[in-house]
This record gives C-alpha cells, structure tokens and sequence, in this order.
C-alpha cells in the first residue's frame, strides 16, 4: 500500500474551507504575474502550487497578467508566460487583465475618495517618504491629508483628465500613520503616468498600484484562495482593509516561501541585465533559470513538475540544491530518452582486418529503460569508426578498461577488438588507432566466450554526420551570487559554454527534432536546439550530464 502524502498547510487551509461551507466549496485561484519579463524556475513553483491545487479540489484558476505599469510591459512578454504556462501542462480558466478592471478600479478609488478614505497629495516622493516616518517613529500628516471630499473628487478626476503632468500628484489611502506596518501609513493608491499601455492605448494616464489593484482584482473575480510569496505578508492588513472597507467579496491571501536555488538568480531586474549587457544570448538562453531557458536546453514540463512537489511548499524560507533539479531530469529522461552514439572529441580507429568497403547494419536498442519497450534502430558499422580520444592511452595505467596496446575492449552493438598499434603525426598527436577484431564476438550471439570489462561507443567514418554541440554548465560560480559581496555579475562562471564545432553522431541523430531529449551514450542528454539548428548545421544542447559533477569538496 502506498504511502499517503502529508498535506501541506495550503491544502489544510483549502479543507478546513471547504468542511466548513466556506464559498459553498468552491476552490478558484490565480496565477498573476507582471508582463515585463520572462517566467523562470521560481514562478513554475508558483504555477504548480496555483493550478495543482485548483485541480486537486475540482477547482479553476485564472490567469491574470498584472499590467498595471505600461513603462516595463510588453505583448512579447504575455505571449512567452502563456506559452509557459501551457507547455508546462496547465489549462486556465479565464484569461484576465488587471486593465480589465480599470474603469471599475477607478469607481472604487472614488468610492474610497467619497468615505473620506482617500485624497490626492501633492508631495514630492522624496516628502511623501519622510512624511511616512520610521519604523520606530510614527508619520506626520501633511497639508493635503485634510483637503475637503469635494476637492479631492475634483483633482482626483484632473488627474485622469490629463490635466497635471507624471509625478505632480498621487492618490493616497488614508489609513494610520501610526501604524506599525509602514505599508498602512497612507499608501499610494494611483500614480500619473502618461505613457502608452500595451492593451488600452492611450485611454489612461494614472495607473493603479499593486497594493490597490491586487487585492480589487481578486475580489471582482470572486478568488477564494490568493496564494502569493512571504514577501507579501506585511503587505495583507492593507490587501484585508481595502476590500472590508469596500465591502468587496473578502478574498483571503495566504503566503508560502519563494524558491530559492544555488548558483542562480531569480531577480527579473537581474536577468534582465543579464540579457540587456549581452553576459547571455536571450532570455531563453540555455544558461537561463527561465522556463523558456529549460525548454530550450531540454528540461521537460514532467521533470520541472516533479522538480516542485518534492521541493513542497513551506513557510519558511529556505535554498534548494540546483541539483536536485538536475536529478528530476535525468530520471524523467533515462525512462524516455532514445539512446544515440555520439563522439565529441574524435580520433579514428581502423580495423585492420575488416573488409574494405563493408558496411554491417548493427541493432541497438532505442532505450533499455523504457517499460514498455520501443523497438530499436540499425547502426551502420564499417572499417573505420570514430572514437572518443579519452578511449585511448598510449601508456594504460592498471584498470583502465579501455584501448591501449594489446588490450581488447567491446565496441557497443559491436564486436570485441584488440589494440595493435596506433599512428603519429608530425607534432606526436595520435592520429589512428589499429584494432583486429574477433568475428565471433558480434553483439546479439556472441560465441567467442571471450569476456571483456570495458564498452566504449563508435561511428562509423564513412556513415557519419557531422553537428555542433553545445556544453552548458552553471551560469555562476558560487552558490548565492545575490548575495555575494559587490555586483552579482562578477561571478558568473566564464566557462558555463563550452561549443564543440564538429562533433560525429550516428545517421539517426540526423532525424532529431527539438523538444526531443536523447541520451549521448556515455556523454550526457542532450536536445536539438530550436534556435541555432538548420538543416545542414545540427546544433544539440548538453541538457544534463549523465551524474552530478558538481561533488561538494
């Protein structure tokens, strides 16, 4: 019998709600995020918890793009997080707009305005933060705090007239500026911007802020659960106040801990400068924590799935190994990824007492681990092969498994050959290594009764197509750049690329297609990449390397 799952304290919240009668069971959430940057790993764990919960409870969630700040927002972007979103296996119930709200939002903001609740303050942001004190001093009421409710309906209707200009005035709550919580003294509700909006045009010039639009959104769509990050939690006395003070449909925010993982950013502003000063190619660079970035290198949604349930969800925070991230993918890919032959580094390797100009169709198994089976593939298999150069020593040490001079080694789907002798050039590079082979050793009904310990992967010379491979390491050397000493930038890893220009595959790898994860026998996974990759120039992406390289000295 299975081991049943302890339920997270999110889920016990949703289950006491639902015992309880609360919204006559109803579970909706959201998953909300700003249009002015890609999605990476942290907001996948985001996704997960918001949608997984939806269909745990016979729920929904919306998708609602928080595009309440038209300088940073862009179409480019919404396009990319629903991309995301759907690649990652998850359907929305409504797609929404914050913008869809904005004529609502401004009633509402009036509404406040009318309850003596809000008023327009004319204060530099500079004045408006000295006004708000410390937070072991209270603030001091200025000269705008007392204007009269007629007055403050009257600029406040300016402002959305176009009359004053960005920055002369601001909408303000009028909470306590005594409080505790530096967010209720008397935060800003509209700001002036004249700027053009991705999806209104330029029907608006004051904007809601997050704290005043947020919590409204959730109430207009009836969010039972609005699950966000810790950073959130001195943020919800004002997410609760506006909407009793509005008497909206009380929507309740819970909070649960960020992801945080090693040798990464999760910084939107940082990743953006990552991209902008050229350090990566795009935001969907290999190198990437986007989701964009992983799918480009080969992550697949069920591995960044798995990545997220055994991460959980906690309410303190804490930082997950980059690695076990690493391990998800290699057990989602060793189940499905095709194995291929592949040579990265090549030397030739002749046998000398095969046929010139034979070719021998060798069976291999498309993957060994697949439960289901899924048949096999030939491989042509000729004289002259293709072998990795690490394969060879001209002076063997004890156990080396290999070739070397008079040891014998099985060529994988092959035949058991011997070393003889090998070939120089002029600078002393080995150039050729000479094998004889044993006829009877061929893979599938081998009668020689010779056993050998080592198996190394080939191809053949004159079947051989050509790619480029691309060797993508950690984006940094250190486990926590952010919080490192100085800029964060300086501790990328110079190495985390390495491109190989002419790499051998075996002919089948020529029918590769992006999206599509294969196992380089002995070398790693690897994906052909969307971005680089023409039909006379195959590009494939390292994904992950076969085991953790990465040991803790």
């Amino acid at each position: 019998m299975a081991e049943e799952r302890s339920l997270n304290f999110i889920e016990e919240i949703i289950e006491e709600d639902i015992r309880e009668g609360k919204n006559s069971g109803r579970v909706l959430t959201r998953f909300p995020p700003e249009p002015n940057g890609y999605l990476h790993i942290g907001h996948a764990k985001s996704i997960c918890l918001n949608f997984g919960l939806a269909l745990e409870y016979n729920g929904k969630t919306n998708l609602r793009f928080d595009d309440t700040n038209p300088v940073k927002e862009d179409v480019e972007y919404v396009d990319s997080i629903k991309a995301d979103v759907k690649w990652l296996g998850f359907e929305w119930a409504e797609e929404l707009y914050a913008s869809d709200y904005f004529d609502q939002l401004y009633e509402l903001a009036v509404a406040m305005i009318k309850k003596g609740l809000a008023y327009v303050d004319d204060s530099t942001p500079e004045e408006i933060a000295t006004q708000k004190g410390t937070p072991t001093e209270p603030g001091k009421p200025n000269q705008y705090r007392s204007r009269s409710i007629e007055e403050n309906l009257t600029l406040f209707a300016e402002m959305k007239a176009g009359k004053y200009p960005d920055g002369a005035k601001v909408l303000r709550a009028k909470v306590d500026l005594a409080s505790p919580n530096m967010h209720m003294r008397d935060p800003i509700m509209y700001r002036i911007k004249h700027a053009h909006h991705h999806r209104t045009g330029d029907a608006w010039c004051i904007y809601p802020m997050y704290d005043f639009a947020h919590g409204q959104s959730d109430a207009i769509e009836q969010i039972t659960h609005s699950i966000c990050t810790l950073e959130f939690i001195p943020h919800r006395p004002l997410y609760d106040w506006f909407i009793e003070e509005l008497n909206l449909f009380p929507s309740k925010q819970y909070e649960f801990a960020r992801l945080n993982m090693t040798y990464t950013v999760m910084s939107k502003r940082k990743l953006l400068q990552l991209v902008e000063e050229g350090h990566v190619e795009d935001w969907d660079d290999p190198r990437m924590p986007t989701i964009s970035g992983l799918r480009r290198r080969g992550y697949t949604p069920k591995s960044i799935r798995e990545f997220c349930e055994r991460i959980g969800v906690a309410k303190r925070e804490n930082m997950i190994d980059v690695s076990l991230l690493e391990f998800c993918i290699r057990e989602d890919l060793n189940k499905s990824a095709w194995r291929r032959m592949a040579v990265l580094d090549p030397i030739k390797l002749v046998i000398t007492d095969y046929p010139e100009g034979k070719t021998e169709m060798m069976y291999g198994e498309n993957n060994p681990e697949a439960e289901d089976g899924d048949g096999g593939r030939e491989i042509p298999f000729s004289r002259e092969l293709w072998i990795e150069r690490e394969d060879f020593m001209e002076i063997p040490p004890k156990k080396f498994f290999r070739l070397g001079v008079g040891l014998m080694v099985r060529l994988k789907n092959a035949y058991i050959v011997k070393c003889e002798s090998f070939v120089k050039d002029a600078e002393g590079n080995v150039t050729e290594v000479h094998c004889t082979h044993i006829p009877e050793s061929k893979s599938g009904g081998d009668s020689s009764g010779i056993s050998v310990k080592g198996t190394i992967h080939w191809v053949s010379v004159p079947h051989a197509k050509t790619a480029e491979v691309r060797l993508y390491d950690r984006l940094f050397q250190v486990e926590d750049p952010s919080n490192e000493e100085g800029d964060f930038k300086s501790y990328l890893n110079p190495n985390s690329l390495h491109i190989i220009e002419t790499a051998y595959i075996e002919p089948e790898l020529a029918k590769a297609e992006p999206g599509v994860g294969y196992q380089f026998m002995r070398k790693g996974y690897f994906t052909l990449d969307k971005n680089h990759s023409k039909a006379d120039k195959l590009v494939f992406n390292r994904t992950v390397t076969l085991k953790d390289g990465w040991v803790k000295k």
